[in-house]
């Protein structure tokens, strides 16, 4: 670092790479077969930290018009005034959606350069509160027919021993009911009676349908029930949890404070993404305003960016181990985490342990 302790940093290198998926992909309210994850290199002198978002290729353009500006000459060791001018700078275009998402490649991307300046992993450099980071499995795509589901499942359970598994529910914008029972119970078979079963609906139920399939979901053992009705709809949120005995969670779509804020009231457990709500920096914050209202904080996706700062906080419930993200990460990234045995253990090397496998991912390259 330079004598007089100004880091400046340079413009921000960013690139985007499409994956396709190892199978069609769908949940509630959505289709998809590939996943695109853009990813921000942000360096000071000789030194680089990475970070990286799941968005649509034009954020890059996003970051390299708007935020990129913003961002260089900054000293890298000063991220809260980094992330605040990131903000600021888009006021007029809109925080959400793009926006959103490409402040958190930057952000997570200035925390890994600022622990790798100093030379120490990411969870020391911010603090440890755990040695270990409870994980669960999650896919269980609507889209996957019994023998796929029982395998992803198996795989997790009495594969790698992840006692705790989500698979997706609320097919066809909450049409397909019957199936997403029979489902449930499909997957309750194979994990056996002692191993954690949640489900996902992605906001496909209206608030009474939630009610009627949480309770048959309770049956069979289920005890997190993921976006049951929209996050947009609070009352319902409330309504839901107030109703039934498992835990109803949201918040994976959350920016900024005031939404979590917003959220608080009608959730047992507060999620957030780190590469969706403003990076680290936002994600921290959040986590601090639900223990403040004595909830826990669950990470929600994109496992590799949350599982050092997951390691920080003292209300952490557990890190989403996306089948999706965890694909796409190992091969993006070298340096990913062993998720056997149901924790991952942050804190090798420098940083967040993770590098970009360039040129090995060229092929994948959108922009």
């Amino acid at each position: 670092m330079a004598e007089s302790g100004y880091v400046s940093v340079e413009p921000p290198m960013v690139s985007a790479y499409t994956i396709p998926a190892d199978a069609p992909e769908a949940d509630g309210t959505f289709a998809w077969d590939t996943t695109t994850i853009v990813v921000a290199e942000v360096s000071a002198g000789d030194v680089t930290g990475t970070g990286w978002t799941y968005a649509p290729a034009a954020t890059v353009d996003l970051v390299r018009e708007q935020l990129s500006p913003v961002l260089a000459g900054r000293d890298a060791l000063d991220i809260p005034a980094a992330h605040d001018a990131l903000t600021k700078a888009v006021r007029d275009s809109g925080r959400e959606g793009l926006a959103a998402r490409a402040i958190s490649a930057l952000d997570i991307a200035l925390w890994d350069l600022k622990a790798r300046l100093f030379e120490v992993p990411l969870v020391r450099l911010v603090g440890a509160a755990r040695d270990d980071v409870p994980v669960y499995g999650s896919g269980g795509f609507t889209t996957y027919h019994d023998t796929h589901l029982a395998a992803q499942l198996n795989g997790w359970v009495h594969g790698q021993r992840i006692p705790r598994v989500k698979i997706k529910v609320g097919e066809s914008w909450g049409r397909a009911a019957a199936r997403d029972v029979s489902r449930v119970r499909r997957a309750r078979d194979v994990i056996g009676r002692q191993a954690e079963l949640y489900v996902d609906a992605g906001g496909a139920y209206t608030r009474k349908q939630a009610v009627r399939i949480g309770r048959v979901l309770a049956e069979h053992g289920v005890g997190w029930f993921e976006e049951p009705v929209s996050s947009d709809d609070l009352r319902g949120l409330a309504l839901v949890r107030d109703a039934l005995v498992c835990d109803v969670a949201a918040g994976a779509y959350g920016h900024g404070l005031p939404y979590f804020a917003r959220m608080i009231p009608s959730v047992d457990c507060l999620q957030a993404d780190a590469t969706r709500c403003g990076g680290l920096t936002a994600w921290l914050r959040a986590a601090a305003l639900a223990e403040a209202h004595g909830l826990e904080v669950s990470a929600r996706g994109a496992p590799h960016a949350h599982a050092a700062v997951a390691a920080c906080v003292p209300n952490l419930r557990h890190v989403e181990w996306f089948h999706d993200h965890v694909r796409v990460e190992s091969i993006v990234f070298d340096g990913v985490l062993d998720p056997t045995g149901g924790t991952v253990r942050p804190g090798g090397g420098t940083g967040h342990g993770l590098r970009l496998r360039t040129p090995d991912v060229e092929e994948y390259r959108v922009a």
